[in-house]
């Protein structure tokens, strides 16, 4: 944020939701958790979280210290408790009685299927814990997991866990070099991969990727273990590379489970930034499953005797490791593990996997839910989705209309929306409404959970008024927090805690409305400056899609010389208003109406200089939105780097469609 608008100024506090949708009376009466643990938690916060996690968790050693933070910015929770994550999501569910409870449903992309068992997966994780202690793992060692979403993936990260191994999961979209780079910063002995995955009906091979990675050199790389997918042609090394199949499927089910420290390094996980050296978020065992399992029970109401989860996320992101891999299984939960793309072989592929499991919660991305608008009604509409008594949206600000559409058409205009937010820092939920207590209000990630704090701050570092808005910041400590960026406590320091001294900041931007509900507004570096108005580009682009021809939208600033900065837009719209607009020829109608509609719901000064009609936008293979590249078409520049897109190609369409 340039510094000459620095002082006491806030974002501009614009849109306005007035609907608001209290939770169902038979699902608050049988909700896991009440109104009462906000209280509980403001009592006493510490001994809230020792409490969840003596509840939620077994301990092989129980603590006797809940928060030690006199090392702040670095916290310590359960600090001389033991135990082992493995034990936690696996074992105990089985030593309980319930091993012939399935955890995992797995749909190939392919159409291939297999049910996994708890007492499966304790066998399963068992054996890779033993064929990795046999490549030479040992506790406190670093693994790099680079895989498919198939259960082996579940089953390496689990199996690390087990020996006390810290595991770095590597997006299987990542490139060679960016693998090279995640091995080398976490000095990893072993990689788990796979010869390939499907994609969009496609084997992709995974396995070459490592093999460039390792060949440029540097690596401490023992040992490659493969897993055998699309039985696709794969070179193997001798003596480094062996095959899952030959090692794990051999291998005994019997193994101890390791306990280590409560703040044992479970995991590291790269946040790739645009620029420079990836920054290894590290987590630790004790904090992290207390608030992930915590926010499960939680915020997704699970019942394990009689739900079925499913969170579309990739392991390769935290929200698999925190709500795929972790807070499910160690609450005993059964769940959906799809490895392909939603419109594979047809855009309905999701809807049919909720009807055939009969899916109960479903927490997905809002770039998949705009998706699902923009493919059109029709095709959730072939299934049966009665199902469905919950469902969460993560990942970025959720807009409003995006939310009523996963409400209605998905949810059947009776499942509560939970809009969560947080980060692969914060390793868990932070802000979101309790489906049993509060009235949740489209678009609002609302309020922090029991035993979270959080603020709005101005760039004076003091709380806005309700209706205002400015920076988020967390003010106390929490489980599940980042211990720090592995191998470098300055970059910690520097990035998390130097703008507002004491306190955590997020890098967000938010408002708070009339109520002093928190409203999520995207990166701070996606606000524009218009004339002097800070605005947000998530409340334009809001705005825009909620005009009934528009399924989603990305807005920028662009340099202007007049107002400092103009609103550039991008827009897909609906598929049946692209029809119309072909049939009538009415492309620059559509353009002024929206330029018309953002002026008229949020004012005037937010109306766009030009509004660009696209039929993609480019997204990395997570789904979000690459603004940078849109900035530079939006200024005249060649886009920057294209690599990490999904589809390349898009940033070719959207040049020439600006310059045409």
């Amino acid at each position: 944020m340039s510094q000459e608008h620095a002082g006491t100024e806030s974002l501009e506090n614009l849109l306005h939701e007035t609907r608001s949708f209290p939770p169902p009376a038979d699902f608050a009466a049988r909700a896991n958790v009440t109104a009462s643990a906000y209280e509980d938690a403001a009592r006493d916060r510490e001994q809230f979280w020792a409490r969840q996690a003596r509840e939620l968790l077994s301990w092989s050693t129980d603590f006797t210290e809940v928060l030690d933070f006199s090392g702040a910015p670095v916290a310590r929770w359960f600090g001389d408790g033991r135990l082992n994550a493995a034990y936690n999501a696996v074992d105990r569910h089985v030593e309980a009685g319930h091993g012939e409870r399935v955890a995992i449903h797995f749909e190939g992309e392919p159409g291939d299927t297999r049910t996994i068992t708890y007492a499966d997966l304790k066998d399963e994780v068992s054996r890779a814990a033993n064929a990795l202690t046999d490549l030479g793992v040992r506790t406190g060692d670093r693994v790099a997991i680079y895989l498919p979403l198939v259960p082996e993936a579940v089953i390496a990260m689990l199996a690390c866990a087990r020996v006390g191994a810290a595991h770095s999961v590597v997006f299987g979209g990542f490139s060679a070099e960016a693998l090279h780079a995640r091995i080398i910063d976490a000095e990893a002995r072993v990689v788990v991969t796979a010869d390939g995955g499907y994609r969009r009906g496609k084997a992709m091979a995974l396995k070459p990727a490592v093999d460039e990675a390792i060949a440029k050199g540097g690596t401490p790389v023992e040992h490659v273990l493969v897993v055998r997918r699309t039985g696709q042609d794969t070179a193997m090394t001798d003596g480094r590379d062996v095959w899952w199949d030959d090692t794990v499927a051999t291998a005994s089910a019997e193994h101890e489970p390791v306990a280590v420290d409560a703040e044992n390094p479970l995991f590291i996980l790269y946040t790739s930034g645009t620029t420079g050296k990836p920054k290894g978020i590290m987590h630790t065992t004790g904090g992290f499953l207390t608030q992930t399992a915590y926010t499960v029970r939680a915020v997704f109401d699970l019942k394990p005797e009689t739900d079925v989860y499913w969170c579309t996320a990739d392991v390769g992101w935290v929200t698999g490791h925190s709500y795929v891999t972790y807070g499910p299984l160690v609450n005993g939960a059964t769940q959906v593990l799809y490895e392909g793309t939603p419109d594979t072989p047809d855009k309905d592929r999701w809807w049919q996997i909720v009807a055939k499991y009969g899916v109960t919660i479903l927490y997905t991305a809002p770039t998949a839910i705009r998706t699902a608008m923009k493919w059109g009604e029709e095709l959730p509409g072939r299934h049966d989705l009665s199902s469905l008594r919950l469902l969460g949206s993560v990942g970025e600000p959720i807009n409003p209309e995006a939310w009523m559409w996963y409400r209605r058409v998905i949810g059947g205009d009776r499942a509560p929306v939970v809009d969560t937010w947080w980060q692969t820092e914060t390793g868990a939920i932070m802000i979101s409404p309790l489906p049993g207590v509060t009235a949740a209000k489209p678009g609002s990630a609302q309020t922090p959970l029991p035993g979270i704090s959080a603020d709005v701050l101005d760039e004076a570092g003091q709380p806005v008024p309700d209706g205002h808005g400015g920076y988020l910041v967390l003010t106390e400590p929490w489980p599940a927090m980042l211990r720090g960026i592995w191998g470098d406590p300055q970059r910690y320091q520097d990035t998390y805690w130097s703008r507002f001294p004491g306190k955590y900041f997020a890098g967000d931007g938010a408002k708070k409305d009339e109520d002093g509900d928190v409203w999520l507004l995207g990166r701070v570096d996606d606000v524009m400056n218009i004339s002097g108005h800070r605005l947000s580009t998530t409340e334009i682009e809001s705005a825009l899609v909620s005009h009934p021809v528009v399924a989603e939208a990305a807005v920028v600033g662009a340099k202007d010389d007049t107002t400092g900065q103009a609103v550039v837009a991008f827009v897909i719209l609906r598929a049946e208003a692209v029809e119309r607009a072909d049939e009538e020829g009415e492309g620059a109608d559509v353009v002024a109406e929206l330029r018309n509609h953002v002026a008229k719901e949020i004012g005037p000064i937010a109306k766009p200089r030009s509004i660009l009609v696209v039929a993609e936008l480019p997204k990395t293979r997570s789904g979000k939105i690459m603004r940078r590249l849109l900035r530079d078409v939006a200024e005249g520049r060649p886009a920057g780097d294209v690599t990490t897109l999904a589809d390349s190609s898009v940033m070719e369409q959207i040049s020439t469609g600006m310059s045409g």
